[in-house]
């Protein structure tokens, strides 16, 4: 019997392993992706593999899919997989398998981008730059050196995901793949062969037989065989290039990227939700957030010019893997309420009808089935409108969706989730004292030459431009001359200062005059180019000018993109103040260096015997390298270095690169709000913060760098700063709120449990601390009534119940959660006749 039994347990098994390995089939039509026969609405969020660590994968993804996401896409980074043509590199950060094998293991479907154009304010938009050394290249037209390339690395990475199954068609995660990158955007700059080379992109990615539809996004004219996609803030009014492909969006921007020298950019959840909302409401059925969870540029992977090294873009989850609230929650609550919709919206195409001026009503409805989006697109004003017989509440720029063409489960305006305030802690604390003085004394430097330092130096007549002469292997290139002024010169009899100018295509510029900084000049993301006027006196006899350019990420994004240059291409001359003479040094013979001697010299890696241990740290001095060991933060929430002291250059933690630092560099004084008004259009200036400050002044230093001890920290500092002012910081929770009124529809779970009980819950508040260990520890405000500010800034109104901090500390205090009612019923009513709401802010610890 027990034989049997065995026998029976083996098949059964089989059966399992059987059943897993059995491939879906996904197609399309009009309406939606086509799972195994089956129309989906599905929810997707872009994460950027190369932009956090290994280790937050599993929690990244189980968040997006707590947060309702049925689809986790990602681009692939040519230049990250591929830096020397031929030799490919899949480890660590990079290993591409190994997060989407993460991703099908939460149960999750993957949209792989391989582009390999791919944007993304990466450098060089993802193409390696061997690939412009290429003779008779072109790319990304009907160039056949170019084609060669694409083809042979898009067919390199369709094969890695064949080799492990990963297609749907397999029975992997992989439902969907994209080639080419809006392209639609620029094509006009390439002519006629634009229309050649997307019909050749699509050929040859259909020819890869990959088994799941692939997509064009931003792509008007893309092929039958291609479904063409939507990029943008809003996709509603979006259709498709033909009635048999679905309606897709693959970037809703959920913040937008963050420049050095810029505000740093956000996006009001009202103002997603609302997006969100009427791209479904009319007619859409796959939306993808970009970025849902943004991560960092760690290392020198940052493009734009000038992009930050935080790539946070203000995404549902934040920089450091933590949930942004409640951009997170009430985007989950979106999701249950859309999901609610899908039997309806997957069965029948939407009747779309006028309720009124900027008043719109789409309905889902077949034999059984029946739900319905309300929408107020009026910037300005709220409005009662009447549908089915029944009047409903629209603020402005929402959508309410009734998931039975009656009852409103969510309205995109009201949010029901709670709100976090985050802060950094800085290692202040008694028990951090030895640390924290052990890491402010600790360190040790190396000068780094001015001028040529390497026997690699060469010399040639004219100015070079940058990115042809060093390949991108270093942000730094020198420009040396040494030029003889005689006594009889005009520069010298003239008692005032000689200039000396520069012209540079950028990126920044550090000009030095016999060894001594003389003057800098930077450009922005808007202008890279740098033009400096440098006021020094020259010295009879020898003179050496130094020019150190340097690049801070290359070009992503345009047509022909990949010509920008970079670096002093001239003219490069000395003028005379009084007497006007002039001297054009941009012909002569310039000696050239690529890169720094501490690079060479592998001083990120902390390791060589060069370094300098003295009681006396040189400070605010140019080009020196600090190092210094450290012991890591206490706990295990993520980290940050605060770089306050420190001028520009980059970091590297145990001979890891934390990316690009420059504290220096300052949004403007103008332009941000406290608060912005999530109605009306948005754009990616409308919302800042910041103003004033450094664009950004905290770096994120992964835990699974560290150990508990014993740690190196390398810093390379361009302009001048004091490392000793460097510190660590963790991030952490500081506040808990909420903030729901007595008008707020009922919390998406109850939908289902009211429709079966035939009752209807009112709006409720919860609270619930983020992480397991915690409770609620205190109320920090609590007021039902008219409460008005945001958290953190919560004041009462004219009327506030006397019951209300009594209630919560009851409800609330030693909880994880706790959940009460919005209404009259538990608090009184301390104004008759007004709409009353409920505010609370708490602590966990």
């Amino acid at each position: 019997m027990r034989e049997r039994m065995l026998f029976i347990l083996s098949l059964l098994a089989l059966g399992v392993l059987a059943t897993t390995s059995f491939g879906a089939n996904i197609t399309y039509d009009h309406r939606a992706l086509v799972i195994d026969g089956q129309r989906r609405v599905l929810i997707s969020g872009s994460i950027h593999y190369p932009r956090s660590t290994p280790d937050m994968w599993p929690d990244l993804i189980q968040k997006s899919k707590d947060g309702g996401l049925d689809v986790i896409e990602t681009y692939v980074f040519w230049n990250l997989h591929e830096p020397v043509q031929n030799k490919y590199d899949f480890e660590g950060r990079k290993d591409l398998v190994k997060f989407i094998k993460l991703v099908a293991e939460a149960g999750l479907y993957a949209h792989l981008r391989i582009g390999p154009y791919v944007c993304a304010e990466w450098n060089y938009g993802g193409f390696p730059l061997w690939l412009h050394f290429i003779p008779g290249i072109k790319f990304r037209t009907d160039n056949e050196p170019f084609k060669v390339e694409m083809k042979r690395f898009t067919a390199k990475i369709v094969d890695m995901m064949k080799q492990e199954n990963l297609y749907a068609s397999q029975g992997g995660p992989i439902i969907l793949s994209q080639i080419e990158n809006e392209y639609g955007n620029i094509d006009s700059a390439y002519g006629s062969a634009a229309k050649t080379y997307i019909n050749w992109a699509a050929s040859m990615a259909m020819s890869l037989d990959t088994g799941v539809p692939w997509v064009m996004c931003q792509q008007a004219d893309a092929p039958d065989s291609m479904i063409n996609t939507c990029n943008g803030f809003y996709c509603d009014q979006f259709t498709p290039n033909s009635a048999k492909k679905p309606k897709m969006w693959t970037e809703n921007w959920t913040g937008w990227f963050l420049p050095f020298g810029g505000a740093v950019p956000y996006r009001p959840v009202e103002d997603i939700a609302f997006a969100v909302a009427r791209f479904f409401q009319r007619g859409g059925t796959f939306q993808n957030y970009y970025m849902y969870h943004g991560g960092t540029n760690f290392g020198r992977t940052t493009g734009g010019p000038f992009i930050a090294t935080s790539y946070d873009y203000d995404a549902p989850i934040d920089e450091y893997g933590h949930l942004r609230q409640p951009k997170w929650g009430h985007l989950k609550d979106l999701h249950k309420a859309i999901k609610l919709c899908e039997q309806a919206m997957v069965a029948t195409d939407p009747t779309i009808t006028s309720l009124g001026s900027n008043l719109e009503a789409s309905v889902y409805k077949t034999s059984g089935l029946c739900a319905a989006f309300l929408a107020n697109v009026d910037t300005q004003s709220d409005t009662t409108v009447n549908f089915n017989g029944n009047s409903y509440r629209l603020p402005a720029w929402s959508v309410s969706i009734l998931p039975d063409c009656k009852n409103v489960v969510l309205n995109t305006a009201k949010i029901n989730s709670v709100a976090i305030i985050p802060k950094f802690m800085h290692q202040s604390s008694e028990d951090d004292i030895d640390a924290s003085e052990a890491f402010l004394s600790g360190w040790s430097w190396f000068n780094e030459p001015v001028g040529i330092s390497s026997n690699n130096a060469f010399m040639k007549l004219g100015l070079l431009e940058q990115i042809n002469t060093t390949a991108d292997q270093s942000d730094y290139l020198w420009y040396s001359l040494r030029t003889d002024i005689h006594g009889n010169e005009p520069f010298l009899q003239d008692e005032s200062q000689t200039v000396l100018h520069v012209e540079s295509l950028g990126h920044v510029l550090h000009a030095f005059i016999n060894g001594k900084l003389a003057g800098s000049g930077k450009g922005n993301s808007g202008n890279a180019k740098v033009s400096i006027q440098v006021p020094t006196t020259f010295i009879p006899g020898k003179n050496r000018i130094d020019l150190l350019s340097l690049t801070v990420g290359l070009q992503n994004y345009g047509a022909f993109f990949d010509e920008s240059g970079a670096g002093v291409t001239g003219p490069v001359k000395l003028q005379g103040v009084k007497n006007g003479s002039t001297i054009d040094l941009s012909s002569q013979q310039w000696t050239y260096q690529v890169g720094l001697k501490g690079e060479a010299l592998g001083l990120s890696r902390g390791g060589s015997s060069v370094w300098v241990s003295d009681p006396t740290l040189p400070k605010e001095q140019p080009l020196i390298w600090y190092k210094t060991n450290f012991d890591a933060p206490t706990g295990s929430n993520p980290i940050a270095l605060d770089f306050t002291g420190m001028g520009k250059g980059e970091a590297w933690v145990n001979g890891q690169s934390i990316g690009r630092y420059w504290p220096t560099y300052t949004a403007p004084s103008g332009g941000c709000t406290n608060s912005c008004n999530y109605r009306g259009p948005y754009k990616s200036y409308k919302c800042l913060k910041n103003c004033g400050k450094p664009s950004q002044q905290l770096y994120h230093v992964p835990r699974s760098w560290l150990q508990p001890s014993g740690n190196t920290l390398v810093l390379f500092e361009e302009m001048g700063g004091d490392p000793t002012q460097i510190s660590f910081a963790t991030r952490e929770v500081g506040s808990l709120c909420s903030h729901v009124s007595e008008s707020h529809p009922q919390p998406v779970d109850m939908w289902r449990s009211d429709q079966k009980t035939g009752r209807r819950t009112g709006p409720m508040l919860s609270l619930e601390c983020p992480f397991p260990s915690q409770i609620i520890s205190s109320i920090k405000f609590a007021s039902f009534g008219t409460p008005q500010g945001t958290c953190g800034s919560f004041s009462h109104g004219r009327c506030s119940s006397t019951r209300v901090l009594s209630i919560m500390q009851k409800e609330c205090i030693g909880s994880k959660s706790c959940s009460v009612g919005v209404s009259i019923d538990t608090f009184g009513d301390p104004c008759v006749g007004v709409t009353k709401s409920l505010a609370v802010e708490v602590s966990c610890t």
